[in-house]
């Protein structure tokens, strides 16, 4: 019978020891699967860059931003802080990036970049606005929604007359570094 209770007591000691390091790392892996970008109640934007700014205590001392021109209609994208931005801001150093873009089931324009990015795709559900890498060499700009695995690169400031501009079809896309920012 004190072999029986020994044997309990040992299994429950290691349960007891292997249990809270389980509940850690399930709280990590939820936290991390949460979209890089969300709204709180207050309707203001949750963003990537706030967390990385929270884990590291750096901060930004400006947004980057580009400039998204479609069909004449320009419009300002704040971007990501991450390698694959820094790898397209390199190559709209050189000049405007332009792609020919594809529509794509009815809530994205999809295009061929030319080249691969540094990707670091993470599941992410877009929204209208949101500006990605899939697969490491195309482009995709969202004016719907969809769960996939990508790399963020940026979003559009201002929406309006945004679905407008991509309409219906294939559409040539211009990337460019703001002036301000050149």
């Amino acid at each position: 019978m004190k072999k029986y209770i020994f044997i309990v007591f040992m299994i429950v000691c290691a349960l007891t020891a292997v249990l809270p390091g389980c509940a850690d790392s399930s709280q990590t892996e939820e936290t991390e699967a949460q979209p890089a970008h969300t709204e709180n109640g207050a309707g203001e934007a949750d963003t990537e860059n706030e967390v990385r700014e929270a884990d590291t205590g750096e901060e930004e001392s400006m947004d980057r931003k580009m400039i998204v021109e479609i069909s004449g209609n320009r419009f300002t994208a704040t971007l990501e802080n991450n390698k694959a931005v820094d790898a397209l801001a390199e190559m709209m150093e050189e000049g405007p990036v332009t792609i020919q873009m594809s529509d794509y089931a009815g809530f994205e324009k999809v295009g061929a970049l030319g080249t691969d990015l540094p990707a670091n795709n993470r599941q992410t559900t877009t929204q209208s606005g949101d500006i990605v890498l899939y697969q490491g060499d195309q482009i995709v700009i969202f004016y719907g929604s969809n769960s996939w695995s990508y790399t963020k690169l940026g979003r559009i400031d201002d929406l309006t007359g945004w679905s407008d501009a991509l309409g219906d079809g294939d559409v040539t896309v211009t990337f460019s570094l703001e002036e301000l920012f050149r």
